[in-house]
């Protein structure tokens, strides 16, 4: 592309346009809003977490919010993985943080907290919780301690505090966030039941914010930048108004206290609450945005905003439109960190989508590292870096199976530089993510699969579909390695009688199976099917159990895509049994009796016999779920016939290094990957890919 090309991009794109903070230039109007990946090491942005967002900074985004949120206080333990603000040790930490981004070009801010009752008392260092009352906090499921006067006067220093150190540090400024922690307990009516001077009315309540910005502001000076991510409405009876919303932010800016706002419309005090403000796939994308256009509008004041803007043309509307100044595309750039330079160099159609899975945010709300569904790459960094490298030498590599995992063995191999032939059995690619899309609320799965197609047709690769592959055809192709990934199918074989009775899951999403009127769905993977196929089931009018011999029920699927799934079931007739085991089926007449016994039945040593719990459900159809069976004929086929006998050097692998050596005949190096090992997910898929591919 032409300098003048990109120029002209430059210079008419409203993304691409460069904003002014205060004194502060940024270079276009893209920032990653404060989320918190969970990346830290005692507690401190160490390089796993600062490569995560150098890796932002470098591809052309204007601002890296960090932390979602950092810590002020010892009695504000991690939740999930937050930064530890209130030791003096993080300022190293975050200057060689602030110091790259600043090189590639971005600003860098923090967020502060206190998490108030939003964290658990039996973390760190087992101290109170604090709350601005004695309610329990339904995500955390305790009852805080009541705040007190030496805790107000101490928190509101460790605020102070905690800027002065990331000022310290080099940071930009600082983002105070007053929404479902401590700074909001303390001025939602909701939340707050002190007695004047911090509770009662709302001069009561915004006391404690006030004096905490106060205290901030007069720490660090004119110069440094703060602001607030704030509720300017709860959307809840009795809670903060639209109205209090903007009043607050006019206090904040006319005391001179903060320089922009970043909008959060509703709570987040359970995951239905907080769903609707981080709305996964199948619910509206950007759902508040003309509500944060109104309060800009009304406060004159730069605008910050991110709710489920997860493509370019929304983001471009936002500011367009004159809603935002800034706007957040955080899960977009979890998927692809890259985006800014694919706009700036007309590469948009590139751009690797963000397919409202939220398979990150999921998994740091259960403690673990926020991982992107189908960018591998993503946390990984420094071993897994997001741009692929050409191999010295171009070799024929095949590919059986065309799901998530052997795309993207496909993809990975082609960017190398080798020649690609993929073989598929069906006649589109996509394997259990084709029978996924099939539900309307999860239709935009399909983007892991057309994203995949479109790199390697760009690539080159050559797809043999309606191909039901045989070791001949694929050693026709004389490769120098074979990918196996030829996924599973559904188990069913589970039951002591009547394994032919039932149908899986796969068989209702397909259409295979006509729903039946009375159904029982036996979940014994905990996964995602049972409940889309009890969707599906609801939807066409059946009565439907979900049984499941687990304490709870769906395990597997986490709380924020739990929540559309209830909204969809909940007013229809689907129960929940939680405990239970499916032992066999039988037929009765034109009806299926199945027998139910229980995993908790505890059986005397002498007898082998127990309470008897066994129960009886006459139903017209029984749908099982049970996770998949490796399709694995081809790879046993081939085994005998490679050069590493199909073996995978598991150290070679973790550290990045090439497989080598076999006891096998020369000729070809085999691998399965993803679901043709064993029944896992589909980042665990991408993820076998990407790191064996990678060093092929």
């Amino acid at each position: 592309m032409s300098a003048h090309l990109s120029q002209s991009r430059v210079s008419s794109d409203p993304l691409l346009q460069p904003f002014q903070l205060k004194h502060l230039t940024l270079r276009n109007r893209i920032l990653t809003t404060s989320h918190e990946p969970a990346y830290t090491e005692d507690g401190m942005p160490k390089d796993r977490y600062r490569l995560y967002h150098l890796e932002r900074a470098k591809a052309g985004v204007a601002m890296v919010m960090t932390a979602g949120s950092a810590s002020v206080s010892r009695d504000s333990p991690p939740a999930f993985g937050n930064i530890y603000a209130w030791k003096d040790e993080v300022v190293g930490w975050m200057k060689r943080l602030a110091d790259d981004c600043h090189e590639a070009g971005a600003a860098v801010m923090i967020q502060l907290t206190h998490l108030g009752y939003r964290t658990r008392w039996d973390k760190a260092d087992w101290l109170p919780m604090l709350g601005a009352g004695p309610a329990r906090e339904p995500a955390h499921r305790h009852m805080p301690k009541v705040i007190e006067d030496w805790d107000i006067d101490r928190v509101i220093g460790n605020f102070a505090d905690a800027a002065e150190r990331m000022q310290a540090a080099g940071l930009d400024g600082v983002e105070l966030e007053v929404y479902g922690h401590l700074l909001d307990q303390m001025f939602s009516p909701l939340t707050n039941r002190l007695d004047a001077p911090w509770g009662g009315n709302f001069d009561n309540r915004i006391r404690f914010v006030m004096e905490v910005m106060d205290a901030c502001r007069k720490r660090v000076g004119p110069d440094f930048l703060v602001g607030m991510r704030y509720v300017a409405d709860e959307i809840q009876p009795g809670g903060i108004s639209a109205d209090d919303g903007v009043e607050m932010a006019r206090r904040f800016r006319d005391a001179g206290y903060i320089d922009f706002v970043n909008v959060i419309r509703g709570r987040i005090h359970t995951d239905p609450a907080m769903t609707d403000i981080i709305p996964v796939q199948g619910m509206k994308s950007a759902p508040h945005l003309d509500f944060a256009g109104r309060i800009r509008a009304e406060l004159g004041m730069p605008t910050f905003h991110a709710s489920r803007i997860p493509d370019v043309p929304t983001a471009r509307h936002a500011v367009a439109s004159g809603a935002l100044d800034m706007v957040g595309m955080t899960r977009a750039h979890m998927a692809d960190p890259h985006i800014v330079q694919k706009i700036a160099e007309g590469r948009e159609d590139e751009i690797r989508p963000c397919v409202g899975a939220t398979y990150c945010l999921d998994r740091i709300y259960l403690g673990s590292m926020a991982l992107c569904i189908h960018n591998a790459s993503t946390g990984r960094e420094a071993e897994q870096p997001h741009r692929i490298a050409k191999a010295d030498t171009r070799k024929t590599v095949v590919v059986v199976g065309a799901g998530p995992a052997g795309l993207e063995a496909a993809r990975v191999a082609a960017e190398r530089g080798h020649r690609v032939v993929v073989f598929e059995a069906a006649d589109q690619p996509g394997g259990q993510i084709r029978l996924i899309a099939r539900t309307r609320r999860r239709s935009e799965m399909i983007g892991i699969v057309d994203w995949r197609m479109a790199q390697c047709e760009a690539l080159g690769v050559e797809f043999r579909f309606n191909t039901w592959a045989e070791a001949s055809d694929v050693l026709a192709e004389k490769p120098d390695a074979v990918i196996v990934a030829t996924g599973g199918l559904p188990q069913t074989e589970i039951l002591s009688a009547g394994n032919d009775l039932v149908v899986s899951t796969w068989d209702i999403l397909s259409g295979d199976a006509k729903p039946g009127q009375n159904v029982l769905i036996f979940d014994d993977s905990g996964d995602h099917g049972a409940l889309q196929a009890a969707q599906l089931l609801a939807e066409a009018g059946a009565t439907v159990e979900i049984m499941t011999p687990d304490r709870t029920f769906s395990p597997e699927v986490m709380g924020m895509n739990l929540v559309p799934y209830m909204r969809a079931l909940q007013d229809k007739p689907v129960t929940f049994t939680v405990t239970y085991r499916l032992e066999a089926v039988e037929r009765d007449g034109n009806l299926l009796k199945a027998k139910v016994g229980s995993d908790y039945v505890q059986l005397d040593p002498a007898t082998r016999e127990g309470f008897d719990v066994a129960r009886e459900r006459r139903v017209d159809q029984v749908v099982v779920n049970a996770g998949t069976l490796p399709l694995d004929d081809i790879y046993f086929e081939l085994k005998p016939l490679s050069e590493n006998l199909g073996a995978v050097d598991y150290e070679a692998l973790v550290e990045g290094r090439a497989q080598t050596g076999g006891k096998g005949p020369e000729g070809f190096r085999l691998y399965r990957i993803g679901d043709a090992v064993e029944a896992r997910n589909i980042h665990a898929a991408i993820y076998d890919a990407l790191r064996l591919v990678r060093q092929i």
